[in-house]
């Protein structure tokens, strides 16, 4: 609609984002929103987290290969209440709170078709260059993408289904169960996420390991197992592989890397048993120099993962029965405002005792 028809219905409304116009330069501005189309709908936006990609994007103008070159509406992971329907949308009502899936695929390529659409060379992803976000009053965005959230599932529990989404897609590639024994490499909040996940998919015994003893102590309380402080020297990795078998008490079946560094795969490569598996989640280094050789000669696998795919309807349910519970993880709330929007990056950054910050639109 455009803002002549607006003013028309009685009804003048700007809808105001958070832009990224460069290097720790964050703006709320206008943003024109396209028209609901008959297979979307229009959403206001009640609760957003930042990412860490956010804040490489925040800091840097890029993550990874992504790089910001224009200015763009930032942010991901949200829910909100249904404002507009299409014509063709019959599962949402106007009213609804729901959590969005924030990758739109083509659908047609060969990965769309062979339903690993997560891989989709096309994928158009909320505050991802050149894609915008969703830190924003309003967005546009397909139906099919927007999952009903159940009464006792939070606006702000359903803006961690993103996170916690990738812990989900993690323990499905890696085959989680209940005979299953975890390592985590990184107690930030996607290593926690993922230690939730692992639980909820029935691994009997969780260790995580981190540089942070801050950081440990959340994930002892959130029901970590074992928990080790390491240091950043790839020199002590020896040793500390043989304390953390000794923690572990018994082999280790899957390591989840949510780092990404050489010394965090070195350590996950050897210290995983013969015949299991390593995750590599995080993906902090584009190359790195590991012993692969060895690993392969005790059939250890190494598998990757790229975000998510059909997570949504999963992470609702963990929610809903509480076999998760990731309202702990919310440490810091900010409302939409200019100042609290660049404290809260700043926030975020700074890392520490910040595990989750969100924003309360």
């Amino acid at each position: 609609m455009s803002h002549g028809a607006d003013i028309m219905a009685g009804k003048v409304e700007e809808n105001m984002a958070a832009w990224l116009l460069g290097i720790k330069n964050l703006k709320i501005q206008p943003y024109n929103i396209p028209p609901v189309g008959p297979h979307d709908v229009k959403v206001g936006i009640k609760a957003l987290g930042i990412c860490g990609s956010d804040v490489h994007h925040f800091k840097t103008m890029r993550c990874a290969n992504f790089i910001v070159k224009k200015p763009m509406v930032i942010g991901h992971e949200c829910a909100g209440i249904v404002e507009e329907i299409g014509s063709e949308v019959k599962t949402l009502a106007v009213g609804d709170r729901v959590a969005l899936e924030p990758g739109i695929s083509c659908r047609r390529c060969n990965v769309c078709k062979n339903g690993r659409y997560n891989l989709c060379p096309q994928m158009k992803f909320f505050g991802s260059p050149p894609t915008n976000g969703a830190l924003a009053n309003k967005v546009v965005h397909p139906a099919n993408l927007c999952f009903k959230l159940p009464q006792n599932v939070s606006l702000e529990e359903g803006a961690m289904c993103e996170p916690l989404s990738v812990g989900v897609h993690a323990c499905c590639r890696a085959k989680i169960g209940p005979d299953t024994s975890v390592l985590i490499m990184g107690a930030g909040p996607i290593g926690l996420v993922t230690m939730l996940a692992a639980r909820a998919f029935g691994a009997p015994r969780i260790m995580i390991v981190d540089v942070d003893d801050r950081r440990l102590s959340i994930a002892k309380n959130l029901g970590a197992d074992g928990i080790l402080q390491v240091s950043t020297n790839i020199e002590d990795v020896s040793e500390e592989i043989t304390k953390i078998q000794n923690i572990m008490g018994s082999g280790i079946d899957v390591t989840f890397d949510c780092v990404g560094y050489e010394k965090t795969m070195c350590t996950s490569l050897n210290a995983t048993s013969s015949g299991g598996k390593v995750c590599l989640i995080g993906l902090a280094l584009t190359e790195m120099t590991v012993p692969l050789t060895p690993a392969a000669a005790r059939e250890v696998d190494v598998i990757g993962i790229f975000r998510y795919r059909n997570t949504w309807p999963l992470c609702i349910e963990f929610l809903r029965t509480g076999k998760i519970d990731v309202k702990p993880l919310i440490t810091h709330r900010f409302s939409f405002s200019q100042e609290e929007v660049e404290e809260a990056f700043e926030t975020s950054a700074r890392g520490g005792d910040a595990i989750k910050v969100m924003f309360k639109l």
